[in-house]
């Protein structure tokens, strides 16, 4: 039951995202690609922050295991303080990433509309980050269901505002992909106040004293997040490093294509978020085995989580197969001109998406497993070298020198994700045993 509510949250999580695709989406095609852009640049820098973010959930599962009750508010504190400093120290990317986009050969309308996105959310990093740390705090003391709640909370308002700021509804004005970047601000400003209100006041929680003396530094703890927590931050940034590098390879071969690849990741990234769900669910479950020194009920938490996370890959895969138009559909005004172009080659993604799905579970239940065990530091190698010396070079050669374009690049990202389900799987193997 631990799993429900984590593939829950993680699923309403990637609904703000994909509301946002949506929205944009019938609004037009430029303003589209823009975020598409946008926020896959946001979901780079957030992905290395947020490895302090999910170091602290298997902290604190096996700090519950040896019944260490100050260890845990050490390293949820600190967590906190980690994100933070990051989010303040990224700034500058946002707010000068026109330019940047424009080195990387981006349209240039485009990358002046996703630069006033990114200006915006930017000042969004920082709380998004923090929110992530208390949902693993939350999340490891079994306290699932507020998260989901929270959530889907965010995932309501972010509809409205969209609504309200992207179309210029309700006597508001029309600010297109601004309107969008606003309505994410939002929502991660809401699920900070939800998340943090329920951990300071919950009387069952009151015991840990989470931000009782907040401002005092915690050097030791400190160090111990931050030696756990960048490998994380850095593996995220290989696996998200991969597919932001396949949206500025499509981006070279068309605004459509950039569009279309948008929407098919969206679609991918959903049945992505449910092994993500039971990936975290392994991690808390690993490491508090592993803090209790049970290495058989380890080992078995283990098999029952890669059991269920090749069910929902293999369901993923029959409707990718089955339906792929329909599911495209939903992202698009489809009187408008340039819609059925993009259908027609998003439909064409959306079934070689099928062919990732099972890697791609793979090697997201292999980190989660990893994780739990506390090592980060060679799963970040092996990681690195699957997605950056395999997958993207295998990307871009089946694209353009052998002219296989937005299908060639797909397949190399399959390639990638392959070589690193099957490296990390057999790591964790390797410890279990």
């Amino acid at each position: 039951m631990l799993g429900v509510p984590l593939i829950g949250s993680s699923l309403a999580q990637m609904a703000l995202h994909v509301t946002d695709t949506v929205m944009v989406g019938w609004y037009g095609v430029v303003p589209l690609a823009a975020v598409v852009l946008g926020a896959s640049s946001f979901f780079i820098i957030f992905v290395v922050g947020s490895g302090f973010a999910k170091a602290v959930m298997p902290m604190v599962a096996a700090a519950l295991g040896r019944e260490d009750e100050t260890q845990v508010r050490r390293d949820t504190r600190m967590g906190i303080w980690l994100s933070i400093a990051y989010g303040i120290l990224t700034l500058p990317i946002f707010w000068w990433s026109g330019p940047i986009l424009l080195a990387l050969g981006q349209d240039p309308e485009v990358s002046a509309i996703a630069q006033d996105y990114m200006r915006i959310v930017g000042f969004g990093l920082a709380p998004a980050l923090v929110v992530t740390v208390l949902q693993s705090y939350l999340s490891a003391l079994h306290r699932t269901q507020v998260v989901l709640w929270v959530t889907l909370a965010a995932v309501g308002l972010n509809i409205a505002v969209n609504w309200a700021l992207i179309f210029g509804n309700w006597g508001f004005p029309e600010m297109g992909a601004r309107g969008a970047a606003v309505a994410t601000i939002s929502t991660q400003v809401l699920s900070l106040i939800g998340l943090g209100l329920y951990a300071g006041l919950l009387p069952e929680l009151k015991r840990f004293h989470l931000f009782q003396r907040f401002w005092r530094p915690d050097w030791q703890a400190m160090r111990q997040v931050w030696r756990l927590g960048l490998p994380i931050g850095l593996t995220g940034l290989a696996e998200g490093g991969l597919f932001q590098a396949s949206a500025l390879m499509m981006g070279w071969i068309g605004t459509v294509e950039l569009a279309a690849h948008g929407i098919a990741l969206e679609v991918a990234a959903l049945t992505f978020m449910m092994h993500v769900g039971i990936s975290s669910a392994a991690t808390i479950r690993v490491a508090r085995f592993d803090g209790q020194g049970d290495r058989v009920a380890l080992r078995q938490a283990a098999k029952v989580a890669v059991v269920i996370s090749l069910g929902i890959a293999v369901a993923s895969v029959v409707l990718f197969l089955s339906i792929p138009e329909p599911i495209v559909a939903l992202f698009l005004d489809l009187e408008k001109p340039e819609s059925a172009a993009i259908l027609a080659y998003g439909t064409m993604l959306l079934g070689l998406a099928a062919l990732f799905q099972l890697a791609d579970g793979i090697q997201v239940m292999a980190l989660g497993l990893l994780r739990g065990v506390q090592d980060t530091r060679v799963p970040m190698w092996l990681a690195a070298v699957s997605y950056w010396l395999i997958g993207i070079p295998c990307s871009y050669l089946l694209a353009f020198p052998l002219g296989f374009g937005g299908a060639g690049l797909w397949l190399g990202l399959v390639v990638g994700l392959i070589c690193a389900a099957g490296s990390l799987m057999w790591r964790f193997w390797r410890l279990a045993r």
